[in-house]
């Protein structure tokens, strides 16, 4: 499928949608109506119609959508129709539970090597850890466009110049600051500490 230019929100919400459709077909149900599937995805009806005209017109009045086939749908557009190919660089703490979560490759993607300053190619947790000064060579050699940042903030941005420069175009950054990349590349930032502290404003 051709790359379409939606909202980077929108295809936040295309992940959501994916995942109430994959309990849908878990539960063996067919069809399912925008209001229901909206709503199990906490969004509001016009907001999910929104997003899906994207990309065609899905659903029949009356009947709803086919779970089936607007499932296939989504994983075209996101790219999960092949197993897709990542890094992580920052074997600590952080780093290495990430490497033990088994849902990446359900989702569609396999985690190929891990990068640390302190390197493990024999890790028992399955995945090479090999020297940073390797990770230029690999991300060419394996054409990876995805990496896992969870390096300490004061290496975060020649890290990400040196993945940038090797190819990397889109980056999971677990490290506690902001990162300057091209135009082409594409960040999304986890900040626990931020995320905690807009949780606690609800703590009453």
């Amino acid at each position: 499928m051709p790359r379409i230019d939606i909202p980077k929100k929108s295809i936040y919400r295309l992940s959501i949608y994916q995942r109430c459709l994959g309990k849908l077909k878990e539960n063996d149900v067919d069809t399912v109506s925008s209001e229901a599937l909206a709503k199990a995805a906490g969004v509001k009806p016009t907001q999910l119609r929104k997003d899906l005209t994207y990309f065609g017109q899905f659903g029949t009045r009356g009947l709803g959508y086919n779970v089936e086939a607007l499932s296939k749908t989504i994983s075209d557009v996101l790219g999960h129709n092949h197993l897709q190919p990542v890094i992580l660089v920052g074997a600590g703490n952080l780093g290495s539970a990430l490497l033990r979560y088994g849902g990446f490759r359900k989702e569609g993607f396999e985690v190929v090597a891990a990068f640390d300053l302190a390197p493990r190619p024999q890790s028992h947790l399955g995945i090479p850890i090999l020297p940073t000064a390797e990770m230029t060579e690999f991300i060419r050699e394996h054409q990876v466009k995805m990496a896992i940042l969870t390096v300490p903030t004061s290496g975060a941005q020649s890290v990400t110049n040196q993945m940038v420069e090797a190819g990397i175009q889109a980056i999971l950054n677990f490290s506690p600051t902001v990162l300057d990349v091209p135009d082409h590349v594409v960040v999304n930032s986890v900040d626990l500490a931020v995320e905690l502290e807009n949780l606690s404003y609800f703590i009453r």
